[in-house]
């Protein structure tokens, strides 16, 4: 089962309902925890002492032949990107503007631009325990192409009993590709009027998508009557509501999970991956 942990801002504690619902389902069943958050992975950092195997991302890029060129510029006309200029005595190629779609090899009519593999970010797989992996996508710094590094963590994740994917915040296009394939998405959000407003826009995204989807509200001060109200108005179950207390802030903030260190958070996480299952069996 996949299930895509998502929020529609940062903030919200998405990353830490995703750590706490892996740790708390791998005590049982194998489990692939995967941080699609790309430009900002840090669920590594609840588990520091795991050894790491680093593979890296690369996408194929165009190498031009200066010899063969003609400098017909027909490359750079059908760029649409931007990626290359025919100048008067060369073609200047600029990386970061190039989105690997390999049109530039098919519309040079002399055959004078091949591909060549380019790094940007790369995939780390952690084993955890033996029931429990970690695999975590890195852009690297200056690079744009989240989506494709979310692809090969995606990849990597295998087929585990459970998958969870930890999205990046928002609604953008790396978050549509983290969604691409789950079954079930669990929405994170907080009782804030821009909690709410971000809710309401991650949810249109997972319902054009198809994907049944929970609430978890976190750090909950007790007046939630408005979050409440939106998943009554949109039939959204609340998955559970996790509260505003000093003693959760101090064990996350110390890098642990509140599974890890309290046996009724581990059921209360266990309750909600059942909760999901349930959702996705009756969508």
């Amino acid at each position: 089962m996949i299930i895509t942990v998502a929020s529609g801002k940062g903030g919200t504690g998405k990353s830490m309902v995703a750590a706490n619902l892996a740790w708390s389902l791998a005590a049982s069943d194998p489990v692939t925890l995967v941080d699609c958050d790309v430009e900002e992975p840090n669920l590594h950092l609840f588990f520091p002492e795991a050894r790491a195997v680093v593979t890296p991302v690369t996408i194929m890029v165009p190498d031009v032949d200066p010899d063969r060129c003609t400098l017909c510029g027909d490359c750079a006309r059908f760029c649409a990107f931007g990626a290359l200029v025919a100048a008067k005595d060369r073609v200047l190629f600029f990386p970061e503007h190039c989105h690997s779609c390999g049109g530039c090899t098919i519309a040079c009519p002399v055959g004078a631009i091949a591909e060549i593999p380019r790094p940007i970010g790369t995939v780390t797989e952690r084993a955890i325990t033996t029931s429990f992996r970690l695999v975590t996508g890195t852009l690297n710094e200056g690079e744009v192409l989240a989506v494709k590094v979310i692809q090969k963590a995606k990849d990597a994740a295998g087929s585990a009993a459970w998958v969870i994917l930890d999205a990046s915040p928002g609604t953008s296009c790396p978050v549509v590709e983290t969604l691409q394939g789950s079954d079930v998405c669990i929405l994170v959000t907080e009782s804030t009027p821009f909690g709410l407003h971000d809710l309401a826009l991650a949810y249109d995204v997972t319902s054009q998508m198809g994907i049944p989807s929970g609430v978890v509200i976190n750090r909950s001060d007790g007046k939630d009557e408005a979050a409440l109200r939106f998943c009554k108005e949109k039939k959204i179950p609340v998955l559970a509501v996790i509260p505003f207390e000093r003693k959760i802030a101090e064990i996350q903030g110390s890098g642990d999970l509140i599974s890890r260190r309290d046996p009724v958070w581990k059921e209360r996480f266990r309750a909600i991956g059942g909760a999901c299952r349930a959702l996705w069996e009756g969508a």
